[in-house]
């Protein structure tokens, strides 16, 4: 060792610069991101880069074991900071020191280092964890969903609490490493590709990782005993689909629809470009939900929505969604239109493709089938509040008002803000104003008025809106427009959101 001597000047200086110049200025981290629709999800204070997830799951007892190392940075002086999360926590510790903890709220991890963190700072946090999820609840509900031979965590807006600690909230993506170890002859499923896995004294370990920015709903965990298919897409990306071996009636239909991911993703790449990320594909766990998620690369699937037969337009909706709220995802929940607008339309597209009725004539009937009167318009698809986020005009109404855009601005613009948009936000984050203002970019157009009109305002879009938009008739009234072909496998996704 060489030892480097230091003159009494330096010494004081560099102990000075090691003190925090006033403890005063460290606070704790708030314990929401500052959302308005769900004020105590996510947290302030720091930003995560990466989860690392080391789990070991039995099925039979729901019995989860887990460390979670969280790579962050500190976004500001930081006295303690939240997690959020439900099970039950042993260790904490952060860069290496342990940390004292405690549990707050409905969903709140309480974390005080040993020592204040200055903003600026990388911080590595290690939870070790265990617990039962299913004998979990906070604001009297579950997310995590119990099968006969496993579990799955897919919700919307929250499910990672009940698997893994983290800032639960769209603002903040990471990008992940989840290994999973169950007894041998099950399978552990989540998101990206599969990098490994490896047996050991009865239990397989399954190592997945998703390598591009993620929000935390989007991440899944299934365990069970599924028929593992794959492939790839033109382009060459991994398609692996998973489907529970106890599907019974609904097996064929789920396969039939699924199985056409390569298909739809080469068909949703003329419109939205170049896949996002890593691998694509589904898995249709044997759960009682009833509604579909588009977790990111690895769609979940109730078998309801195969319960009448193969459903493409389901698929097509849940793709979509790798564009249009994966990769770019929302600023605030309330910012929901750019996700569901967008991939009902897509459906719209595909009817078209499929020769069962245009996006027009869909815009058509939609209009027309909700009198002035009706509940329907008084959503506002913009900012429904929380209360209304999943309903159904955010999808209809939503999608009527892309329509308007369209008709508003031409295809040639309108096709180049649906492809341009992904690619100049990949991987972040975006609000309705800000999709406002790229639409206008590029279509040299002011829009704000057709923007109003169709998202913001509490009332049906009145007959010189729609005549300009070219969406209806003002003599047109519910029940006189003949009913698109494609309008009941499209119906038939109404409940994507409802369990």
């Amino acid at each position: 060792m060489h030892r480097r001597l230091i003159a009494p000047g330096a010494l004081a200086v560099s102990l000075l610069l090691a003190i925090p110049a006033s403890a005063a200025s460290y606070s704790p981290g708030a314990p929401g991101i500052g959302d308005p629709y769900y004020p105590a999800y996510g947290n302030g204070g720091y930003d995560v880069s990466h989860y690392d997830l080391r789990l070991k799951y039995q099925p039979q007892t729901d019995e989860l074991e887990g460390t979670a190392t969280l790579l962050a940075t500190t976004t500001q002086d930081l006295s303690r900071f939240d997690l959020d999360f439900l099970l039950d926590v042993s260790e904490v510790r952060v860069n290496g020191a342990k940390a004292s903890f405690a549990t707050s709220g409905q969903h709140e991890l309480e974390i005080t280092p040993a020592n204040p963190l200055p903003k600026g700072t990388p911080i590595t946090v290690v939870v070790r964890y265990s617990g039962v999820p299913s004998t979990k609840s906070a604001y009297g509900f579950s997310t995590w969903h119990r099968t006969p031979d496993g579990a799955v965590a897919a919700d919307e807006p929250e499910a990672a609490w009940w698997w893994f600690p983290s800032n639960d909230h769209p603002l903040d993506k990471a990008t992940y490493d989840v290994s999973v170890a169950v007894p041998d002859g099950t399978q552990a499923i989540s998101n990206g590709t599969l990098q490994s896995t490896s047996s050991r004294l009865g239990w397989t370990r399954y190592n997945w990782r998703s390598n591009k920015p993620q929000a935390t709903y989007l991440a899944t965990l299934a365990v069970g005993k599924f028929d593992i298919t794959t492939g790839k897409t033109s382009d060459g990306v991994p398609i692996i689909n998973a489907y529970s071996k106890d599907l019974g009636d609904n097996d064929g239909a789920a396969r039939a629809s699924v199985e056409r991911t390569g298909e739809i993703v080469d068909w949703l790449t003329g419109y939205f470009g170049p896949y996002p990320f890593n691998a694509v594909g589904g898995y249709v766990p044997n759960t009682t939900t009833g509604y579909a998620l588009e977790t990111q690369t690895r769609v979940f699937y109730s078998p309801r929505q195969f319960a009448n037969g193969s459903n493409t337009s389901v698929v097509v909706h849940e793709l979509t969604h790798q564009w249009y709220g994966d990769d770019v995802s929302l600023k605030g929940w309330k910012d929901i239109w750019i996700n569901e607008g967008f991939a009902r339309y897509a459906q719209w597209l595909w009817s078209e493709h499929e020769g069962e009725g245009t996006t027009q004539e869909l815009a058509d009937y939609v209009y027309a089938s909700h009198p002035a009167d009706d509940a329907f318009w008084t959503v506002k698809p913009g900012d429904p509040g929380p209360d209304d986020q999943f309903d159904i005009a955010v999808y209809d109404r939503g999608a009527l008002a892309v329509q308007a855009l369209r008709n508003e601005v031409g295809d040639d613009a309108f096709f180049a803000i649906l492809k341009g948009w992904p690619k100049d936000h990949a991987y972040g984050n975006a609000s309705v104003g800000d999709f406002q203002e790229y639409a206008e970019q590029v279509s040299g157009k002011s829009l704000a008025s057709l923007f109003d009109a169709w998202l913001f305002q509490p009332s049906k879009p009145g007959a010189p809106a729609a005549q300009d938009a070219s969406i209806a008739r003002s003599s047109a009234k519910a029940g006189t427009l003949p009913r698109p072909k494609s309008w009941k496998k499209i119906e038939a996704t109404n409940d994507l959101h409802a369990e």
